[in-house]
């Protein structure tokens, strides 16, 4: 993972919302956050790779991830999303505010297809991953919403979570900028995996796939 505060970066990803400048940091206290994970999963036998993340957080910074936290299939993600399914934390996939801008190039191994695509969170929904929740973790201690899920889907279909606190269901965020892209709209992705999926289905997927039509579910 690479760490910068390029004042360039909104221009590249082609981000169109405001940020603020970074705000001095706040005296830390043993319940707040340090980092904000973020995680990708797809449904059931519908594989797909994410190979390169960008974000800039709420504070200005500007992460780069070449290197991610795998992801993972959810079998309890079947036909359609659910607000329960949790993809595990990992070990790189972390900031240090929570996320606003976030631009993703992925593998849909499914779709045989690469995808681009760009997401801003809204200002509520930051804030909302500022402040401490009404719900407890299941130690009892004050929670906080310091997890991004994102499901990915075939046909490029994208979906975004807030992981719930404890036993609460995830919390379904409607993004203020969503749009994915493949073929020639890609733009920062581009050259960057070099897949060409001339590997064929794994038999597990053949079998999960064997009847259904695609998309094979409603995403």
């Amino acid at each position: 993972m690479k760490i910068t505060r390029l004042a360039g970066l909104l221009p590249v990803l082609l981000l169109t919302a405001c940020h603020g400048a970074g705000q001095p940091e706040a005296s830390v206290r043993n319940d707040v956050p340090t980092e904000w994970k973020f995680n990708f999963f797809t449904p059931q036998a519908l594989p797909a790779v994410v190979t390169f993340v960008a974000i800039l957080d709420a504070g200005g910074t500007d992460y780069r991830f070449n290197t991610l936290d795998s992801t993972k299939a959810l079998y309890d993600v079947v036909g359609e999303w659910n607000d329960r399914a949790r993809a595990l934390n990992g070990h790189w996939n972390h900031v240090k505010q929570p996320p606003r801008h976030i631009l993703f190039c992925w593998d849909s191994l499914i779709d045989e297809k690469v995808y681009e695509t760009r997401l801003t969170l809204p200002d509520a929904v930051v804030d909302k991953m500022r402040k401490p929740s009404v719900y407890k973790d299941y130690q009892g201690n004050i929670g906080y919403y310091d997890n991004i899920q994102i499901g990915l889907a075939p046909e490029g279909k994208i979906a975004v979570w807030l992981r719930g606190i404890g036993s609460q269901p995830n919390f379904r965020v409607t993004p203020s900028v969503l749009k994915t892209v493949s073929g020639d709209k890609l733009e920062l992705c581009k050259g960057i995996t070099k897949s060409d999926f001339s590997y064929g289905y794994d038999k597990d997927i053949i079998e999960f796939i064997k009847g259904k039509a695609y998309p094979y579910g409603n995403w």
